[in-house]
């Protein structure tokens, strides 16, 4: 999977999934924005250091991927000081956990709008850029619980299905233009939210994946560099589980 020459701009990408997905497309040859909200920038920083060390380019820009204004700001500065924008990975998110009955308006925008919203409004910026050169990848991160649904994460399933109807829509409206849209629906994995759970609740949650492990960023990782690949020409509208087989219910 050779990105060389390619510029990707990966949201939420101070720490976790999106670290090790800027990491690996790095890794692979891309040159990466990263990008998280201001109160990550030293993480961010972190993350474009380690991605320098690899020998490729990396630009820190903090923005508020659900404003207009910002993703705005952060596509034009990705095409101006890079080159291009041939990448665009939505893996931003936030949860804010509540039976719907509890649930405050607050906490449904919320996180639809740093969920959902700023999918539609990084792909809208991107895809300017993407069009004009005739080929362009766009990788969303989903979840598992957007295909079950979950209790008490009524916003968060809700968002993360949103997702996956965005990502279908678009493959169809700039498939002749050689680009593609997929997306990536992760299970249960290690992340510093995973890392409070107990271990009897650790346990029930094994209990519902196949293979009998936790996933990993990494993991998660691994398939949008596949996905945003030459490999991976013929592939879009689709959603990719790595669940370890937990949506097989």
């Amino acid at each position: 999977m050779d990105l060389s020459n390619k510029v990707a701009v990966v949201t939420g990408s101070a720490r976790g999934i999106g670290r090790a997905i800027s990491l690996k497309l790095a890794g692979a040859g891309a040159d990466i924005v990263v990008n998280d909200i201001p109160s990550a920038a030293e993480a961010l920083e972190s993350t474009a250091n380690e991605i320098r060390a690899l020998k490729r380019k990396a630009l820190a820009v903090t923005a508020d991927v659900s404003s207009s204004p910002d993703v705005a700001r952060l596509i034009d500065i990705a095409a101006k000081k890079m080159g291009s924008v041939d990448i665009l990975v939505n893996n931003a998110g936030v949860t804010r956990d509540q039976i719907v009955m509890r649930m405050t308006d607050e906490d449904w925008d919320t996180v639809l709008n740093i969920d959902l919203k700023s999918a539609f409004l990084c792909a809208r910026a991107a895809l300017r850029h993407m069009i004009k050169r005739r080929w362009g990848r766009i990788v969303s991160i989903a979840s598992v619980v957007g295909m079950m649904g979950n209790a008490g994460q009524a916003n968060y399933a809700a968002a993360k299905a949103g997702i996956m109807g965005l990502t279908r829509s678009i493959a169809k409206e700039v498939g002749s233009r050689g680009i593609t849209a997929n997306a990536i629906a992760p299970g249960f994995i290690e992340t510093k939210m995973t890392e409070q759970l107990d271990e009897k609740h650790r346990q029930i949650l094994m209990q519902r994946i196949p293979l009998g492990s936790i996933g990993t960023p990494e993991d998660v990782a691994e398939a949008v560099a596949f996905l945003a690949s030459e490999e991976a020409k013929y592939i879009t509208g689709q959603v990719l589980g790595v669940d370890g087989g937990m949506s097989l219910g």
